[in-house]
């Protein structure tokens, strides 16, 4: 069962998204708050598998608490869930380490998917993945933004062509049965790449293959 983490300023929508989930055979809402130093405190002697975290709330907001989170454990996963989705709110969820960004205007049907998505493969977008990327990147070059990464990290065959499968959403268990490799060598291989591009999420793995042309946004189609 994924053990899930609400964090939200507003109590009757923390409430109602805890309702929604509670259909779900497969989630448990182990803690909800609106204080993200409260919930702090709570992980460091709880599990969670995956946070659904707002953005706008006091003490601290989403965006640095997700920075924090993922500096103390890499592995926890934190999906976005805000009704901000302008292309600089998107660019802040990629580079600080989110796993994804849900709005709240979309279908709460389409949360359980969201959920499962990031667990599978690490990452999620409502929106087409190759167009929040392209929207991303275009914003970042029109605000002078440049990623940091070094251009002299060499990517093998074998992990560009992962690459190339995770841009069409492809799971560690479907990328391994196109490859006839096992899924745990998969996880290996995404593991091994984030570690050579320092990136906090695939989502940055992403950007960086398209930063040193590895892969083309033509891939996400």
């Amino acid at each position: 069962m994924i053990k899930i983490a609400l964090i939200d300023d507003h109590e009757l929508f923390r409430k109602s998204l805890s309702t929604l989930l509670s259909f779900s055979t497969n989630f448990n809402v182990v803690y909800d708050t609106n204080d993200g130093l409260a919930f702090l405190e709570y992980i460091k002697e709880n599990d969670v598998d995956i946070i659904l975290l707002d953005i706008q709330m006091p003490i601290i907001n989403g965006f640095e608490l997700c920075k924090i989170l993922k500096s103390i454990q890499p592995e926890i996963k934190i999906l976005i869930v805000s009704q901000l989705n302008s292309k600089e709110v998107i660019h802040h969820v990629m580079t600080c380490g989110a796993n994804g960004f849900f709005s709240k205007n979309s279908s709460p049907n389409l949360l359980e998917n969201a959920i499962e998505k990031i667990i599978e493969n690490d990452y999620y977008f409502d929106d087409e993945l190759g167009i929040v990327i392209k929207d991303a990147i275009l914003w970042e070059r029109r605000e002078g933004y440049t990623l940091d990464f070094s251009e002299s990290i060499y990517l093998s065959d074998r992990e560009i062509e992962i690459i190339n499968m995770a841009c069409v959403e492809m799971s560690s268990k479907e990328i391994a049965n196109k490859l006839c490799i096992s899924t745990r060598t998969v996880e290996n291989h995404r593991k091994r790449i984030m570690e050579k591009t320092r990136a906090k999420n695939f989502i940055g793995v992403i950007l960086f293959a398209l930063k040193i042309n590895a892969i083309t946004l033509d891939n996400f189609s």
